[in-house]
């Protein structure tokens, strides 16, 4: 579980104070810093499945994006700061981030093709406050990767099952389409990525 400090900061703050805690991963939820929890090894073999994945598709299309390690995405006018599990960053617009150089934050829409959360116990966080604020950010793709079937029912169905959930923006809303079992995964960004729910979940295994 992540745990959290409750002495609200600033995101400038915040970036000042993470330089002090090298070796842990923390998240800024409206000015509350949270320390992110190790991840499973399931966790991260899902994460580095779909980072390969997509790092051959674009490559193969030649776009300018790359996947960095850490980077933050910030919401504008808000006190937080997310390190999605993979984020795809257009190197093209990097140029219109004030706060990418020195801080590895990016904050406009056109710096982020496509995000993906891997779910882990803190479900809520990729359902209800990410969910929103990336909405909000008008990031164009984004994805909740819920292969243990963590999430509430009504996100994933019932009976709970694995489920890949793709939110992709529509006039400016998103619209979900969810993927489960051998369904081949449709992606707006990528329409010619040829990957099945299945493929993400076993990976695992």
């Amino acid at each position: 579980m992540a745990q959290a400090l409750t002495q609200l900061f600033t995101f400038e703050e915040f970036i000042k104070w993470l330089p002090e805690n090298v070796g842990k991963h923390y998240e800024l939820h409206d000015g509350i810093i949270v320390e992110m929890s190790q991840p499973s090894g399931k966790h991260e073999k899902v994460t580095g499945f779909l980072a390969g994945e997509i790092t051959v598709e674009y490559k193969r299309l030649q776009l300018p994006y790359f996947i960095p390690k850490t980077a933050l995405v910030k919401p504008p006018r808000k006190s937080s700061g997310y390190l999605p599990d993979v984020v795809l960053i257009n190197d093209a617009n990097l140029h219109n981030e004030e706060l990418w150089e020195k801080e590895s934050t990016v904050t406009q829409s056109k710096s982020i093709p496509l995000i993906i959360e891997v779910v882990s116990t803190n479900w809520e966080d990729d359902y209800y406050t990410k969910l929103g604020n990336y909405e909000v950010m008008k990031i164009p793709e984004y994805w909740i990767v819920d292969y243990a079937a963590l999430g509430a029912r009504k996100f994933i169905g019932n009976p709970k099952q694995p489920t890949i959930s793709i939110y992709h923006l529509v006039d400016e809303e998103y619209q979900v389409a969810q993927f489960r079992n051998s369904q081949p995964i449709v992606s707006p960004t990528f329409p010619d990525l040829k990957l099945t729910a299945n493929q993400v979940f076993n990976c695992t295994l």
